[in-house]
């Protein structure tokens, strides 16, 4: 038994490694969004194609054209003598047309890989200057923007006035500022915080399960089963305080109500990826639980670990060789391949090999004896069990003694005694030959004789 203090040091490593799972999900998150490039194109790909962010940016690109070029004067120019007059009413049906059509425009491939090389193109400028590049600091002063003009003028060619748009936009129209220069050594610090918080907090979620689960010593199974339970609410409770922080951040951030549905269309694809993340933990989490369960003293697990046993014991090389077959799929498979995602990995995998060599050492232990040919050879003698048995069950059912009638008081003469003993004989003789045969064993013989002569007593 564990001593008091060696289980509330167990309970707390359980704990913490759960609120270490818990807050890793967020900087994973945060770094993978915030500072992956391609992971950011992707999402942003996914933000056009809700239409709900489309209207949002169409609007905004309308704004946009209309605010940085006096269409109602390039109309002027392109309308023909009286018509000139014209120039006003026209502009504003064309707003009318431009602020419909938005996002019909955005629907396109065109404007959408616009949009994605847009995203691109502002998020390596985020990078240079988070990684501190001179060049890049110098050059956008320490400012970065999203570009949407390219967006603004495919709007304009889309209501017929893009051939004189293009040298009459100014160099600011649809800028986005994205990071302003006075916030840039906050930002800085920020970035280095969340690529070095990322590993060390995934690091230390298994360090303290693993340590939690080195000191349980008796009872170890229930350690690694608790480590599966903190993973698992982990993740859920990330699930639960995206849900809940949408609200809060979209109510805080947008004050508009036309913009909201926009907005939180784009906290829900924009956070997709910590769901992802939080399933993740889940999975992993499951899969303690289910380590726990096998090393528990359940009659399910023992029956499991007895089957395990001799493929444990006698193909031990190809279990390892498929672990790290999983291993290497596992980690090819991720959708980021760096340090971070290596060394959880790596770890992880560490788990699963102890986790098989104290499964190996318990089977063992409990079933030394143990042959895949026990199952195997069993599962026939039941099923050649159960046919013989069918077979005797029909053979002796044949033998049955017909039940004499006792005759009533108006009747006379004595019972017929004689046939029911002949009978008897009869039913003897076919059980010996039974068991001459070997349809029956001595103790089926025994029993069926036992039987025989029970009724012919009765």
């Amino acid at each position: 038994m564990m001593s008091r203090a060696r289980r509330r040091t167990v309970k707390a490593l359980v704990v913490l490694g759960s609120l270490f799972a818990f807050l890793s999900v967020f900087a994973i998150w945060t770094e993978r969004q915030a500072l992956n490039t391609d992971d950011w194109v992707e999402t942003s790909g996914r933000l056009i194609q809700n239409e709900k962010i489309r209207s949002a940016v169409g609007d905004y690109l309308v704004d946009q054209l209309y605010a940085n070029v006096n269409v109602e004067k390039e109309l002027e120019d392109i309308l023909p003598g009286e018509t000139k007059q014209l120039a006003g009413p026209v502009s504003g049906g064309l707003r009318q047309v431009a602020g419909g059509g938005a996002e019909e425009v955005l629907r396109t491939s065109t404007a959408q890989e616009l949009w994605k090389d847009a995203n691109r193109s502002a998020h390596e400028q985020l990078l240079a200057v988070l990684e501190n590049k001179k060049e890049a600091v110098e050059t956008g002063e320490g400012k970065v923007t999203l570009n949407l003009g390219g967006l603004v003028t495919n709007l304009a060619d889309q209501v017929g006035i893009g051939a004189q748009l293009a040298e009459k936009l100014p160099p600011d129209a649809g800028q986005v500022t994205i990071l302003r220069s006075d916030q840039l050594k906050t930002a800085q610090d920020i970035a280095v915080g969340i690529k070095g918080l990322a590993l060390v907090l995934s690091l230390l979620t298994l360090l303290c399960f693993g340590v939690a689960i080195y000191i349980s010593r008796e009872g170890r199974w229930v350690t690694v089963l608790f480590c599966g339970v903190g993973l698992v609410a982990a993740g859920f409770a990330v699930i639960v305080f995206r849900s809940v922080a949408g609200g809060i951040v979209v109510d805080q951030l947008v004050k508009e109500e036309s913009v909201k549905p926009a907005a939180e269309a784009a906290w829900s694809i924009g956070t997709s990826l910590m769901v992802s993340i939080a399933t993740t933990v889940i999975v992993i989490g499951v899969l303690f639980g289910v380590a726990g369960w096998l090393g528990s003293p359940t009659g399910s697990a023992r029956s499991t670990r007895r089957f395990m046993a001799p493929w444990l014991r006698d193909y031990i090389p190809y279990v390892y060789a498929g672990l790290a077959v999983l291993v290497c799929i596992w980690f090819l498979s991720a959708s980021v391949q760096n340090l971070r995602t290596f060394l959880t990995t790596l770890v992880i995998a560490g788990f699963v090999a102890l986790g098989i060599h104290e499964l190996r050492r318990q089977s063992e232990e409990e079933f030394p004896d143990a042959a895949i040919a026990d199952y195997f050879g069993g599962a026939r003698e039941r099923v050649v069990g159960a046919v013989k048995s069918a077979n005797i069950s029909e053979q002796v059912s044949k033998l049955r003694l017909p039940e004499v009638r006792r005759p009533s008081e108006g009747e006379g003469g004595a019972p017929p005694a004689a046939d029911g003993e002949d009978s008897r004989l009869q039913r003897l003789e076919r059980l010996a030959e039974l068991h001459e045969k070997g349809v029956l064993t001595d103790e089926e013989l025994a029993a069926e004789k036992a039987r025989v002569l029970g009724n012919g007593g009765s």
